[in-house]
């Protein structure tokens, strides 16, 4: 069984930032997984692959669509739906760390389901998250 689209574009990805000609792209294929083609490797070879690839050097980039995108907000839920979305971003953290929160605080799954006066406290939780490790708060 060969591996996806997705793997298999992984394995030419690294090649490329590793800076691997054709033959000891090949090569590596062959030492590592005994084939010579990326087309003919099955999951454990692909694993096994990447992990040599990263002991080479190449770091895998995130994907853009990690995550999941801002929650649609009535106009009337805009301004504190903006101010999360902000504390988020200075934090590092995607939504799905908000939606976790929502979970905890009021075990509703997403941000976006929360009503008014709980959106308005989980901000405040991450108002509290951002004195507590010192980053700049607008607004």
């Amino acid at each position: 069984m060969s591996i996806n689209q997705r793997g298999l574009a992984q394995v030419h990805i690294a090649a490329k930032e590793l800076g691997m000609d054709d033959d000891t792209y090949r090569a590596l294929l062959a030492r590592v997984a005994g084939v010579r083609s990326a087309k003919h490797l099955n999951a454990r070879q692909l694993s096994q692959v990447l992990d040599e690839f990263r002991r080479l050097g190449w770091v895998p980039k995130p994907g853009k669509k990690a995550g999941r995108k801002k929650p649609r907000t009535p106009p009337s839920r805009k301004a504190v739906m903006d101010k999360v979305e902000a504390l988020l971003a200075e934090a590092g953290r995607p939504w799905a760390y908000a939606d976790g929160m929502a979970q905890r605080m009021f075990q509703v799954d997403r941000v976006d389901w929360l009503d008014d006066d709980q959106l308005f406290r989980l901000m405040q939780g991450l108002l509290v998250d951002a004195r507590r490790h010192g980053r700049r708060i607008n607004g």
